[in-house]
């Protein structure tokens, strides 16, 4: 089965040569699965397109599509989408604050008929390494109100670790363009009544002069649309 891994990836020269390494290392073959890799440079000024050019040349699984000027995170990860043709998609950020290892505990759960696998930061350790806590806060919040309006039991609607079957993915008809893309995937995957199974997986925030970019803006954007999307027709 082929797994499409969308790498989103903004001013990450720092990382992106290091995150290339590491997804196109993990070992998922014992489970049945090949991958594809899958960079969306957005419009980034430094070398990150570069250096994904590079490791494509050296490596056929990877492809570099990208979007001019940068348009934000949400907007990446759908132009990334556009060009996927594994059967799932996996998401994962052009930072090092996942760890890939956690792959094979995800696709676990596709093997046993998961549509949709979200990787919790929240079920290993309560307080994940290095998050701050307004990003802590934000994060529970976000959860615990997915959970109200669309009667779902996920600890962690913000991970970036998500692991959805592409069709279904698609069908979405995603229109984010920053960070709200995950209350988006979540609420419209909670309007159709989609299970969202969870693993734990790590994690190690890195922060803001480290290149992080999410800011409290963003988890009021995210609260946003859960509850307009809650009261869409």
């Amino acid at each position: 089965m082929l797994l499409s891994i969308l790498i989103p990836a903004y001013r990450e020269e720092a990382t992106i040569g290091e995150v290339l390494r590491r997804v196109a290392a993990v070992e998922i073959e014992s489970l049945g699965f090949t991958k594809e890799i899958v960079v969306c440079d957005d419009g980034s000024d430094d070398r990150t397109r570069a250096i994904a050019l590079a490791a494509a040349a050296a490596d056929p699984r990877i492809k570099v599509v990208w979007n001019e000027p940068n348009r934000g995170k949400g907007a990446a990860i759908r132009t990334a989408l556009d060009a996927a043709t594994g059967e799932y998609c996996l998401v994962q950020d052009a930072d090092l604050e996942y760890d890939v290892g956690d792959y094979p505990a995800l696709l676990r759960e596709v093997l046993r008929g998961a549509s949709v696998v979200y990787g919790s930061r929240f079920l290993a350790n309560a307080r994940p390494t290095g998050m701050a806590l307004p990003n802590y806060v934000a994060n529970r919040m976000l959860s615990v109100t997915s959970n109200l309006l669309y009667g779902l039991s996920i600890t962690d609607e913000a991970t970036c670790f998500k692991v959805i079957k592409t069709d279904l993915l698609r069908s979405l008809a995603l229109t984010c363009e920053g960070f709200e893309f995950c209350p988006e995937v979540t609420a419209k995957l909670g309007r159709r009544g989609v299970k969202i199974v969870e693993v734990p997986i790590s994690y190690s925030a890195r922060a803001i002069e480290e290149g992080k970019k999410v800011r409290w803006t963003d988890g009021v954007e995210a609260m946003w649309v859960l509850l307009k999307l809650r009261l869409a027709k």
